[in-house]
């Protein structure tokens, strides 16, 4: 959705940058992607349009912002995932609900796995990445804002450890920044949840990890010196880090399914994914009985 509120002049190098953005939003929702100012931006950097400076990056955001409120991108599609509005949900009828439910009802599909994953990350602004592949896979998700909390922890763990008495076998698969803290963050997680979850937890790491890095080379910062944790990993990786985000997002999400897909016993899954199905058609068929004996 295109509208112009600000009408504005812009020189022409500010109007060849919004034309490459809009040339890369398209791309990323012909894929069915939303993209951050942040994730625009490091494809910009990868594809050589901008350099990776702070500066750039105020910049492109100025620009982004001045050409949306000027008509010339679309409202819809870029996003900030940090904050969002919550409301009520509403219905016409009550079999607009049923319809409704019909789409949403879902078993759980790993009950009879033997593996419970979860998928963690370390940020917020990264969630419209993983909610729809974490949704499609019945996998939860978590969004840990840095550290988790002792509070977010202690009820995670008391979660994994009702699946183990259940003999299942808990699998965190975790997405942080490769920085000091991001790093250490891993670890982090591996010794609390085992401490509250009572057994040990195995946290994999799925990225940002260096063999990613050498891979897609996604342009790096410096690391926070200033971070408690900046000696230790000054001698491994070197004064440089690299963020989560500049990964694109369909290297995520594969990385999501491919990890899911290894811990799936095939046959219980589609088994259960049969029962899900009938159980929506009984829904819908419902639904559209109320709906005629209504009119």
């Amino acid at each position: 959705m295109q509208i112009s509120y600000v009408p504005k002049r812009f020189a022409a190098t500010s109007l060849a940058v919004i034309e490459a953005a809009r040339l890369i939003i398209a791309e990323y929702r012909a894929e069915g992607f939303t993209l951050t100012l942040r994730q625009l931006y490091y494809q910009f950097v990868a594809r050589d349009l901008l350099a990776n400076r702070q500066s750039e990056y105020k910049r492109l955001g100025t620009i982004v912002s001045d050409a949306r409120n000027a008509g010339l991108i679309d409202w819809e599609t870029i996003e900030d995932r940090t904050r969002n509005v919550r409301e009520n949900s509403h219905w016409g009828s009550p079999a607009e609900l049923l319809a409704a439910c019909a789409d949403q009802f879902r078993f759980d599909l790993w009950e009879d796995q033997p593996y419970r994953p979860e998928v963690w990350i370390e940020k917020d602004a990264l969630l419209g990445v993983f909610e729809g592949i974490c949704e499609e896979l019945d996998v939860p998700l978590t969004s840990c804002r840095g550290y988790t909390s002792q509070s977010e922890a202690w009820a995670a763990g008391r979660r994994l450890r009702k699946h183990g008495q259940h003999g299942q076998t808990p699998i965190i698969l975790h997405f942080s920044d490769h920085d000091p803290s991001g790093i250490d963050m891993t670890r982090d997680l591996a010794e609390r949840l085992s401490l509250y979850a009572e057994r040990e937890v195995s946290v994999d790491r799925l990225a940002l990890n260096r063999a990613q890095i050498e891979q897609y080379e996604p342009p790096p910062n410096p690391a926070k010196v200033t971070d408690s944790r900046y000696a230790a990993y000054l001698l491994v990786h070197g004064d440089e880090s690299w963020e989560l985000d500049a990964l694109e997002p369909r290297i995520l999400t594969d990385l999501v399914r491919t990890a899911i897909e290894r811990l799936q016993e095939p046959k219980a899954w589609d088994s259960m994914l049969r029962l899900q199905d009938a159980a929506r058609r009984r829904l819908r068929k419902l639904s559209q009985t109320w709906e005629d004996g209504a009119g």
